[in-house]
């Protein structure tokens, strides 16, 4: 990476999409400077794949809903009175803030004026390298030393790191989820410490809040050395009230790499919780997750079942039966990270072979149903209940192997009438 300010970004795809292109024309009507702002231009010069894209405009939102509107773009007041547009062109969401500056900050929120100074604009963001912006045609503008900073691995706030925080607490969250996804150089000492400094105000933050930037920085390639740096300054507890395992999710992280799996957060902070449901039902709670990363967590924080690669072929199918294919997988790598994690010398093949058993046989459904019971002349009630219960119990015991009728056979002979 050998961009400066100045130089041009080379053309992106993103940059010259149809719907781009659509977005930027019904904004530039009235011969606005444009250009696009935050983490789409962070990581076009990273040559990193871009998530969302980001463009400034001097103009007042009110304008900006009204030229969306002429063009026949779908323009949404996202947040319009802190500037904020979202205009959507074949599907795809462009966010549209107008330049503004802080007048006054009140933690998550700020009362703002509208500007049209770029660089006053830059000055309100969080950290150098999102402060960067470039013009449609590439051209890139850096106020800060982002790009520096990029080229170096450092994750550096913009101004005083103090008074940044000061303004968001959510930015002491945001400088260790990107220290773990670009911080190469090691963390900056003024932003450790603001950070360090700051964590016993992480109380005020939403759940939801704290949830998005913890999830994301487990999502990072290895995440352990930060967390590890967030423990040390006691800044993991307040947002994680539990107690932690970073040794069994440094193991998670290389089985992952060793199975060739994508990194999964929700897993990840199970590995990273010590086995404890009630210390897993407690961030399930502070971070508001959704019932079913909820439920998950706690599964994945239960004591049993343990999984491990000499159990004979039937066990195994039956907690694959019993879990289902995503929990199986989850206490494979949990179990396979605590092995791990108290003997490194572990048998890696077994493992795998366990990992991807739900690749080599999937877990049948019972073949009979209630109504086929009923079918045979039951009535209704707790008998039926209890002759199902009693017939996948013997399914089961049969390794899952009796087919439909050999099902119904057996339900016959339970039913019929003893011979006088």
């Amino acid at each position: 990476m050998n961009l400066a300010p100045g130089d041009r970004l080379a053309p992106q795809p993103w940059m010259v999409a149809p719907e781009t292109r659509a977005v930027l024309a019904a904004l530039g009507a009235g011969g606005a400077e444009l250009r696009f702002v935050g983490g789409c231009v962070r990581d076009a010069v990273l040559g990193r794949p871009i998530g969302d894209v980001d463009i400034a405009t001097p103009e007042p939102p009110d304008l900006v809903m009204a030229r969306l509107a002429e063009a026949g773009l779908k323009a949404i007041p996202t947040g319009i009175d802190h500037g904020t547009v979202t205009a959507v062109a074949n599907g795809h969401p462009f966010e549209i803030t107008t330049l503004r500056r802080d007048v006054e900050t009140y933690g998550r929120h700020a009362r703002i004026a509208f500007t049209d100074d770029w660089r006053e604009d830059a000055a309100r963001r969080d950290l150098t390298f999102n402060a960067l912006s470039c013009t449609p045609a590439g051209v890139l503008f850096d106020y800060f030393g982002g790009l520096k900073d990029l080229a170096e691995g450092r994750v550096r706030f913009v101004g005083d790191a103090r008074r940044r925080i000061a303004e968001d607490r959510l930015r002491l969250l945001r400088f260790f989820r990107f220290l773990a996804w670009y911080g190469r150089a090691g963390p900056d000492p003024e932003g450790l410490a603001a950070a360090i400094e700051a964590a016993p105000e992480l109380h005020q933050l939403s759940g939801e809040r704290i949830q998005a930037e913890m999830l994301k920085l487990l999502a990072a390639p290895d995440p352990v050395p930060v967390l590890e740096l967030m423990a040390q300054g006691g800044v993991l507890g307040h947002a994680l009230p539990a107690d932690v395992r970073l040794e069994r999710l440094a193991a998670i992280v290389a089985i992952e790499r060793l199975a060739g799996l994508a990194p999964d957060p929700v897993c990840r902070l199970g590995a990273l919780l010590a086995p404890d449901p009630e210390g897993a039902e407690r961030v399930a709670e502070r971070w508001r997750l959704s019932n079913a990363d909820r439920d998950r967590l706690i599964a994945i924080a239960a004591p049993e079942p343990i999984l491990r690669p000499d159990m004979p072929p039937h066990p195994q199918r039956l907690c694959l039966y019993r879990l289902g294919p995503l929990r199986w997988m989850d206490r494979v790598l949990v179990s396979w990270a605590e092995a791990l994690a108290q003997s490194p010398a572990g048998e890696a093949g077994a493992w795998l072979d366990l990992l991807r058993l739900p690749e080599r046989w999937r877990p049948p459904e019972l073949p009979v149903k209630g109504r086929d019971l009923l079918r045979l002349g039951l009535k209704p009630g707790p008998e039926v209940g209890a002759l199902m219960v009693e017939l996948e119990a013997w399914w089961i015991d049969q390794d899952f192997a009796p087919d439909r009728q050999a099902c119904l056979d057996w339900v016959a002979e339970r039913v019929r009438p003893p011979r006088p």
